[in-house]
């Protein structure tokens, strides 16, 4: 202890000036921990609002019970006031696949964006559709699945689909 006093009093460092910068690092870990916080939120924006994230599952996942309820819950697929989709597509087919169809020539004005170009597939593509069947505000949803094939019509951007429109069967 005696030694510290020593090497602060010949420094001419005072017990004083440690304290005042004190309150200066609460501020700075506080606002490191909230641009942390605000960042990976972001983050998950994002990442939760791809069209592979929302409607891909390739390979098909094992889920042998309520494979729709599971699936909706894993992946937090909901409408943005926190109810429940009334239907919601997943695609059986790779990624690769389905950025193909951002080329076909089977393209239209969408129905709800008239600006917008969709772009149809020119292949069927195996889905499972999900049809809600019960409750209104997620996480308490419940659908009913079915199995069908079907042409999915999508937006594309320059890196490829942007938004699942719908499926024609």
């Amino acid at each position: 202890m005696l030694l510290v006093k020593a090497t602060a009093r010949r420094k001419g460092i005072k017990a004083k000036d440690v304290k005042g910068l004190l309150p200066l690092m609460i501020l700075m870990v506080v606002i490191f921990l909230l641009i942390l916080f605000w960042e990976n939120e972001l983050y998950e924006e994002v990442a939760a609002s791809t069209i592979e994230q929302l409607h891909v599952d390739y390979p098909q996942s094992d889920i042998p019970v309520r494979y729709c309820n599971n699936m909706i819950l894993q992946r937090i697929i909901k409408e943005p006031d926190n109810t429940c989709k009334k239907e919601h597509v997943f695609i059986h087919e790779r990624p690769r696949k389905i950025n193909s169809v951002c080329t076909s020539p089977k393209k239209m004005a969408c129905q709800n964006h008239s600006r917008v170009l969709c772009f149809q597939s020119e292949i069927r593509f195996k889905m499972t559709v999900c049809k809600l069947i019960g409750g209104t505000k997620y996480p308490a949803c419940r659908y009913h699945i079915s199995h069908t094939e079907g042409f999915i019509m999508v937006t594309c951007d320059e890196m490829g689909p942007v938004t699942f429109q719908k499926y024609i069967e």
